[in-house]
């Protein structure tokens, strides 16, 4: 076969004024949101004003935000992306755009109050938007950020991966159902894992409203005499990790019999009252090889010189359910993905680069990257209606990274996309699930 010459292969540039945007996909989201109802809901959060009358709309700045967020943004530098682009800015409506310091002074204006009221605001509106969810399984985990200024709250505390370096300490809840996310808040890098949880799941349970907990799964930060008994006040189960204390740890000894699940897996349960508990818990104890190399798990310190003992590593869940101790014990393996979504946040949404000096501020504007993610996790199951959940990344190569341009004509107000005729079927049933208030498929089963 011949090549082709070098004088076939060459090319001029030409230039042209046509605004042409590389997000034209971000149509199906704008239709979505004018499904939900947005902009009017927004619109009466207690976002805080524009210092002068020549400020942006609060509004608009958070529009800006979500949309850069969803264009790839993870940092205040990125937001100038949205600014540049004036197909965009025409499919938003945005007479005029700010820039990316607009929105850091807009994050600037918060205190802890605004921040906890807008917050609480958003999440009631966003969970009684998405009416299909009924009873819930919550996953509450905790993350380090490590920073790397002198930003408010950023101390030396626990950080596996960078010792000695210093970091916020955030608390995050999810609804393990519907991959979203139900709370977030900041805590300093040397807060212990337990510090604020009690308020942490009254303020969760306040942002769900109506919406029924029927599970709360929640590592050994959450395992606490005042945590178990909030929730069983509340009438919520509960799967907690527990700490391996020296009481727990001999009555795992003392009363554990052991069943083989598989081999080099078996379980136990117990019945044990801590010094401080009122009553006395449920215990599920699953141990593991030291054989197998991905065994997780601690072995029991207690007991250093029984090799038997020391063959195994160990692990804890206190819980409210009756159900058979296998069953508990694959419930609660269902909560590791609040670690795949911890990662995206962090990828995707910049959880761990959107910083500012404030503390508040810091937190205000990271409460809005939840916000982001929450609804693009609605658009990929309530408008592309994925079975597996495509990464933002992927997102931009299958349906939002859209060559679009306005028709020239103004008064006809369309706006014509860059989609092969293969495609143009799949992408007008997007439009069409786009145009109704978003209804999420049908609950899966968690664990």
């Amino acid at each position: 076969m011949a090549r082709p010459s070098e004088a076939s292969s060459a090319f001029e540039i030409k230039f042209t004024s046509r605004e042409v945007s590389a997000w034209g996909g971000l149509a199906l989201m704008k239709r979505m949101l004018d499904s939900m109802n947005f902009r009017t809901a927004a619109s009466q959060w207690d976002l805080p004003e524009p210092g002068s009358n020549r400020g942006y709309p609060p509004t608009q700045l958070i529009e800006q935000l979500l949309v850069s967020i969803w264009c790839g943004a993870c940092r205040f530098a990125h937001l100038e992306i949205t600014r540049m682009d004036r197909t965009l800015t025409r499919l938003f409506g945005w007479t005029r755009v700010a820039g990316h310091k607009a929105i850091v002074r807009l994050f600037g204006r918060f205190d802890m109050l605004r921040h906890e009221r807008v917050q609480a605001q958003i999440y009631r509106w966003f969970f009684d938007t998405v009416s299909t969810l009924c009873s819930i399984t919550l996953d509450m985990d905790s993350t380090v950020i490590t920073r790397h200024g002198e930003q408010q709250g950023a101390a030396r505390g626990y950080n596996p991966n960078k010792r000695g370096r210093l970091s916020h300490h955030p608390l995050l809840a999810f609804v393990a159902e519907a991959r979203l996310v139900a709370n977030f808040w900041l805590r300093p890098g040397d807060a212990h894992s337990a510090n604020n949880v009690l308020q942490f799941i009254e303020s969760t349970l306040h942002h769900l409203g109506s919406k029924a907990v029927g599970l709360l799964r929640a590592d050994s930060g959450f395992f606490d005499q005042a945590v178990l008994k909030l929730l069983e006040d509340k009438c919520i189960n509960y799967i907690i990790s527990a700490r391996l204390t020296q009481g727990l740890q001999q009555a795992i000894v003392r009363d554990g019999r052991w069943f083989a699940l598989e081999p080099g897996l078996e379980l136990a349960e117990i019945t044990y009252q801590g010094n401080s508990w009122d009553i006395a818990r449920r215990i599920v104890v699953v141990r593991q090889s030291i054989k197998r190399k991905t065994a997780p798990g601690k072995t029991l310190s207690l007991f250093a010189d029984d090799p038997d003992i020391q063959g195994w590593r160990y692990g804890a869940m206190v819980t409210s359910l009756s159900l058979p101790a296998a069953e508990v014990w694959r419930s609660y393996r269902g909560r590791a993905d609040c670690e795949n979504r911890i990662k995206e946040l962090k990828n995707d949404f910049g959880l761990d680069s959107f910083s500012l000096n404030s503390f508040y501020a810091t937190e205000a504007a990271l409460g809005f990257a939840m916000l982001a993610y929450n609804l693009m996790s609605i658009f990929r199951q309530a408008v592309m209606r994925a079975k597996i959940q495509p990464t933002l990344a992927t997102l931009h190569q299958q349906v939002l990274a859209v060559g679009a341009f306005w028709h020239r004509d103004p008064k006809q107000n369309q706006l014509l996309l860059a989609v092969s005729r293969r495609r143009r079927a799949w992408f007008e049933g997007l439009w069409a699930n786009a145009g109704h208030p978003p209804v999420l498929p049908v609950q899966a089963k968690t664990g």
